[in-house]
């Protein structure tokens, strides 16, 4: 496996330990769909969370955040869409972003909610 395939699979578990921290349920990791794919979907009391997760090893080459562009905020607002239509979902939709860096034995990990706006309920 290459190192940044690693390098994500890493910040994809510490986002999850993280959430699961802060009380949100884990529903699915790594959901696919076609061409598209969302890291993490959980609940966060009454609304579905879509999340991307960015990992880097440091911010030489931009905030982590930055690399979900709108081609990729579109890509993921159509996965969801779909999958709460799959799973007949009646709950609110949010989107965020986690961002880790993981520098050595250091890791910083940034949630942001409602990273961007869907326009889906």
């Amino acid at each position: 496996m290459s190192e940044r395939i690693e390098l994500g699979k890493r910040g994809e578990s510490l986002a999850i330990e993280y959430l699961k921290l802060n009380g949100y349920r884990i529903l699915e990791k790594n959901w696919r769909t076609s061409h598209r794919e969302v890291d993490i979907i959980a609940q966060d009391n009454n609304e579905i969370v879509f999340i991307e997760v960015k990992t880097r090893t440091g911010i030489y080459s931009g905030n982590p955040v930055e690399a979900v562009n709108v081609q990729k905020q579109r890509l993921l607002i159509d996965a969801a869409e779909e999958y709460i239509i799959s799973n007949n979902i009646d709950l609110e939709a949010r989107f965020d972003i986690i961002s880790v860096i993981i520098n050595g034995h250091k890791q910083n990990i940034n949630h942001i909610k409602e990273a961007f706006y869907s326009g889906i309920n």
